[in-house]
């Protein structure tokens, strides 16, 4: 984080990697945008005008005159507001749908600006390869060659609200100076060991807040490196957390000790890149 900016939204530095886990979503071409959801996560969604899929599409009709939009039906998978970039995902997932159905390019201007009116990580989802994502979202380095990394998620079962976890946060004046320094660098990531040292001199710095919110937060996290990870860290701005193993047998492992001794928390091996 480098600091809140004169029109109240925070300038950030935030690694972006896709995980092989995730909601799925379809488009069956007709006129006026509608959603249907299902899935695990369906009851949590929210009323369709407040689903970033429908604001997407809205967002890219008013900017392509005729758009022809149609019947999105989306499978939750993934927790609610959990630090997770779902949401963001979906919408960005429908952007590419729409751009197919009427045969707009993939670096047409309208997706992007739609994108970024529908929410700040939405542009980063539209060509989903890792990057280094900063300002408020808008401003996405070159994709970077990250390596395949085994991952475990956990989420508690507790939603943060962003705003809450944003306004939580207190600036660093030494960070804020480190962070201006190197603001405009993408770090040199060749291998796992450089990917891991980087990670491991950086910090997420929403996560105190989010944990003065939901503590249970920092029982996760103590329990994914009590489980033998290499990194473990939480996500956005929480309150899923995940971490980094050696291998899928490791992550695996740890993800069927976890389920055993906490039932109700969402746990996901992945593997991200």
């Amino acid at each position: 984080m480098l600091g809140r900016r004169a029109d109240g939204y925070h300038d950030i530095e935030s690694l972006v990697a896709f995980a092989d886990v995730g909601d799925r979503l379809s488009l069956t071409p007709g006129d006026a945008p509608t959603l249907t959801v299902a899935g695990p996560g369906a009851v949590q969604t929210g009323a369709e005008a407040d689903n970033l899929v429908v604001k997407a599409a809205n967002a890219l009709a008013a900017r392509v005159p005729g758009l022809r939009a149609g019947a999105f039906r989306l499978e939750k998978n993934l927790p609610v507001a959990a630090g997770l970039g779902g949401g963001s995902a979906d919408a960005a997932a429908a952007l590419r749908l729409l751009a197919r159905a009427n045969k707009l390019a993939p670096d047409n201007l309208c997706l992007h600006d739609a994108a970024c009116a529908t929410g700040a990580d939405v542009p980063v989802c539209l060509d989903p390869r890792p990057r280094v994502m900063r300002g408020i979202g808008e401003m996405l380095s070159a994709p970077l060659p990250l390596p395949r990394l085994h991952a475990l998620l956990v989420n508690p079962g507790v939603a943060v609200p962003t705003k809450l976890v944003f306004s939580g946060w207190r600036p660093s004046a030494l960070r804020a100076l480190k962070r201006a320094a190197d603001f405009a660098a993408s770090p040199n990531i060749q291998n796992e060991e450089q990917l891991l040292d980087w990670l491991a001199s950086e910090a997420n710095d929403l996560e105190a807040p989010a944990i003065a919110l939901e503590p249970v937060i920092a029982d996760v996290l103590a329990s994914l490196r009590a489980a033998g990870c290499r990194l473990a860290r939480m996500s956005g701005s929480g309150a899923t957390c995940f971490a980094l193993f050696a291998s899928a047998v490791d992550s695996a492992s740890a993800g069927k000790n976890l389920r055993a001794k906490f039932p109700n928390w969402w746990i996901s091996e992945t593997v991200l890149g």
